[in-house]
């Protein structure tokens, strides 16, 4: 245990963030490196000057444990650079390197959280000297190390590889099929959805070509493939009958044809085509060292400045406190109507301002997700090797941005849900092969932008849920709020969000405990997002996230219950509109319902949720909102709606806890133009206990 003085905070939290900064570019390094099955000596080295670098601030820290550990992990490197790696050593090598990593980020987060650290870890020096003096005097000609690879040998080899792809076109290994795929409406992330049909039509197949040539890290293909379709050229002994079951597998597929001919390349638009040279032999280039190339040459054109996320916190608190006292001055200058010319003037400009304040402020706090995927591409790799499964790991989207905080409160989430695709999900090799499926299985992680939210999915191409099977566990654990016979598929498949549902029969090291998804679904409502899961059975699983980009300020709708003023967030609002009594359904147990176009919703009170007094309850004399959470709807009833504008966010007084406010369908609060206190209704809880 180190008996540095903690109270020297900025230079121990400079250190913590170097720390993980540098343990974060040396599991990258490792896990491309595995992908590649090499390592070459720019990475050898970059792994030897991150050693270095921690050795030395660790030493002048007195952290003891980790000092001498990336001493030992230096010198192994200092082998390595000098006499190469056999390729027989380099699994284990990387399995030792990881080890290594882990134990140096447990002994961060020891920091972080105060707790006393390891004095030394003999079990990994003695691994490591054995492994040393295992690999000492390895001949060079037989090892990774040396061989190396340019960008020019690269284009030389696919140059090369080229050729090979062309002459399956006119080969007789198969018939070459146009194929002509439309999605159904508003499936949204279109390009995902083509981008799992192709590893999908892979498995029977080869595919040639496609348009839009670049399906991931392209913010257009979704919207092309809206527009025009998806065309795949597909190469295959398959007959016809088996592609279209193929391609039906994926969901969301609506229609399926073949056609004469394959469109030119241009119909593509222009902007397209600096992409398209880059990654047009995706093929043959592994997706994640060009992924690494463009983020080399764009921090080569970025200035970046580390800011403690708490100072944050308090400019976005402060921009908040101008965003209200903004609406109170506007709301306090002559009540009666008269208003001065300069002052509107001169407002107007104040107002365009704070906005543009409030925007750079709210783009200060986005930070790009590829952070948190890259994390995933471990837990796949670590959870591969312990279930003894060969997984591909595919990531989308890395670029999308989302606001700090909701990154650190989505991340468990996906780490269990990732976990979950590789346990429950992904078949055994052998279970795959004899379903005809490819051995290898895949997880698919990806991110998007759209309107005001980002739509997170963890896809697998495993065994899929099986609705019979959920159902009766969920009867077995009493879990059933109504008749079998009444339950959706989609009802059936959320019922293993329900709190204490497992499907595994057996209890494990990752799960079978009775603890996953409920949890998962309550992370994410935390941060204001929700969940949804579709699956086939025999196809696979995707779970979709949709969350804010941000918390902080959000636009709300003002509505009037009785006497009390409630904000609504916008993002949960569908629409609104007047009925009269005779479009009032109720159900055999009493319970109001809504007709809208053909669709019934329950219809739920405010007031009698919050208890208001002097409100409407005839229902001619009041207004409907249409809510959504998720997957779920319903009709809310209330006074009036007042207005729509931006709120900020206020937690609810830590207090009131006692009193169970959050139990009563309230998120938050915040503060109006004339100084009073709103109420922000929580939507999601109210929907589920309504």
């Amino acid at each position: 245990m180190s008996n540095y003085d903690s109270g020297n905070d900025s230079i121990l939290e400079m250190y913590i963030f170097e720390s993980e900064t540098l343990l974060d570019q040396l599991e990258e390094i490792l896990l491309q490196s595995e992908d590649n099955a090499e390592l070459i000596p720019e990475d050898i080295n970059e792994i030897f000057r991150i050693m270095h670098t921690i050795k030395g601030s660790s030493a002048m820290m007195e952290f003891e444990a980790m000092t001498h550990s990336s001493h030992k992990l230096e010198d192994l490197f200092f082998v390595i650079r000098d006499e190469g790696i056999k390729a027989e050593d380099f699994e284990d090598l990387m399995d030792l390197v990881l080890k290594f990593s882990s134990f140096l980020r447990g002994e961060v987060e020891k920091i972080q959280n105060n707790e006393d650290l390891l004095d030394e870890n003999e079990e990994l020096i003695e691994e490591t000297e054995a492994f040393l003096n295992r690999i000492k005097g390895a001949p060079q000609d037989k090892t990774i190390a040396d061989h190396q690879k340019t960008d020019d040998a690269v284009s030389i080899d696919l140059e090369e590889e080229l050729p090979a792809a062309a002459e399956l076109e006119t080969s007789g290994e198969g018939i070459l099929y146009n194929l002509h795929t439309c999605f159904t409406e508003d499936c949204q992330m279109e390009n995902i959805r083509a981008f799992m049909l192709v590893n999908k039509l892979e498995s029977i197949g080869k595919v040639i070509e496609t348009i839009p040539k670049v399906l991931n890290n392209n913010p257009e293909a979704a919207s092309i493939i809206l527009r025009n379709g998806f065309f795949c050229k597909f190469l295959t002994n398959a007959d016809k009958e088996a592609i279209i079951s193929t391609a039906k597998s994926i969901l969301s597929v609506k229609t399926l044809e073949f056609i004469d001919f394959f469109p030119e390349e241009d119909a593509e638009p222009k902007k397209a085509e600096p992409e398209e040279q880059i990654t047009s032999n995706e093929t043959a280039l592994p997706e994640k060292s060009k992924e690494q190339n463009i983020v080399k040459q764009n921090n080569n054109v970025q200035n970046l400045i580390s800011v403690d996320l708490n100072k944050l916190d308090t400019l976005m608190n402060l921009i908040g406190e101008i965003v209200i006292t903004e609406s109170m001055v506007f709301g306090s200058v002559h009540p009666e109507g008269e208003r001065d010319e300069s002052f509107e003037k001169s407002s107007t400009q104040l107002q365009k301002l704070t906005d543009e304040l409030q925007d750079i402020v709210m783009s200060i706090r986005m930070v790009p997700i590829a952070g948190t995927f890259k994390k995933m591409k471990r837990i796949v790799r670590d959870t591969g090797k312990k279930l003894s499964k060969d997984v591909e790991f595919i990531t989308m989207g890395e670029t999308t941005e989302v606001d700090k905080t909701i990154i650190d409160g989505i991340t468990d989430p996906l780490m269990h849900l990732v976990r979950n695709s590789m346990d429950h999900g992904i078949e055994s090799r052998e279970d795959r092969i004899a379903a005809g499926k490819n051995p290898v299985g895949k997880v698919i992680l990806s991110a998007q932008s759209v309107g005001g939210d980002i739509v997170i999915s963890v896809s697998d191409d495993g065994k899929g849920l099986d609705p019979a099977v959920l159902l009766k566990k969920a009867k077995e654990k009493n879990l059933l709020t109504k008749p079998e016979e009444e339950y959706t598929e989609k009802e059936i498949l959320n019922l293993i969000m329900a709190p204490g549902f497992s499907t595994n029969s057996v209890v494990t090291e990752l799960s079978g405990r009775g603890v996953g998804m409920d949890v998962v679904k309550r992370n994410i409502e935390k941060v204001g997002g929700s969940i949804s899961i579709e699956s086939e059975k025999g196809s696979g699983t995707n779970t979709f996230l949709k969350i804010p980009l941000t918390l902080s300020i959000i636009s709300g709708m003002e509505i009037q219950v009785g006497d009390s003023l409630y904000e609504i967030p916008i993002s949960n609002i569908r629409e609104s509109f007047k009925i009269t009594s005779k479009q009032l359904i109720k159900d055999p147990d009493k319970n109001e319902m809504v007709m809208i176009r053909g669709v019934c919703y329950p219809l739920i009170r405010l007031h009698d949720i919050f208890n208001a007094g002097k409100c409407e309850t005839t229902i001619e004399d009041g207004t409907l909102m249409l809510v959504d959470s998720g997957e779920t709807f319903a009709c809310l009833f209330m006074d009036d709606l007042i207005q729509k504008h931006q709120i900020v966010v206020k937690p609810i007084p830590k207090y009131l806890n006692r009193y169970s406010v959050k139990d009563s369908g309230i998120a938050g609060c915040t503060i109006l133009g004339n100084g009073s206190i709103s109420l922000i209704v929580d939507i999601p809880s109210i929907l589920e206990r309504y």
